[in-house]
C-alpha cells in the first residue's frame, strides 16, 4: 500500500475505506488517530490528517471531541454505493458499449458472464 502515483492522503483514505467496507472498522467504532496512522505508515501526521479529514467531509467518519475519530453510521453503505456506482461507470458501461458495438446480446452477454464467473 501507500507506493503508487496516486497522492499518499488519497491512498490512505481508500485503505481507511476497505477497511470499513470489510469489517476491521465497524460503524460506531473508533479509528486509528492520525499519529497512530503516520507512525504506522511512515507518512507525515498532517497527511495521515488530511486523509482522516477527507473521509469526514465524506461523511464516513466523524470527531468526538477529546476521544478520537469514530466511523459514522451508515458508513457502509454510503461506501458500497458509492463503489457500485463507480463499478458500473468504469466497468459495465463500457462492457455494454462494447458489446453493443460487437452484436452481442443481453442474454449472450449474461452467459459469457456466468461462463468466466464460473470458470
Amino acid at each position: 500500500m501507500l507506493d503508487d502515483g496516486t497522492p499518499i492522503f488519497q491512498q490512505l483514505a481508500a485503505q481507511i475505506e476497505d477497511d470499513v467496507l470489510n469489517g476491521t472498522y465497524a460503524e460506531e467504532s473508533p479509528v486509528a488517530s492520525t499519529n497512530e496512522l503516520a507512525a504506522f505508515y511512515r507518512i507525515n501526521p498532517a497527511t495521515a490528517g488530511k486523509a482522516v479529514n477527507l473521509l469526514v467531509d465524506r461523511g464516513i467518519l466523524y470527531k468526538r471531541r477529546g476521544i478520537g475519530m469514530f466511523v459514522a453510521s451508515g458508513a457502509r453503505d454510503l461506501l458500497a454505493a458509492a463503489r457500485r456506482e463507480r463499478f458500473a461507470e468504469q466497468y459495465v458501461r463500457p462492457l455494454v458499449h462494447e458489446a453493443t458495438a460487437l452484436g452481442i446480446d443481453i442474454p449472450t452477454l449474461q452467459r459469457l458472464i456466468e461462463q468466466e464467473k464460473n470458470s
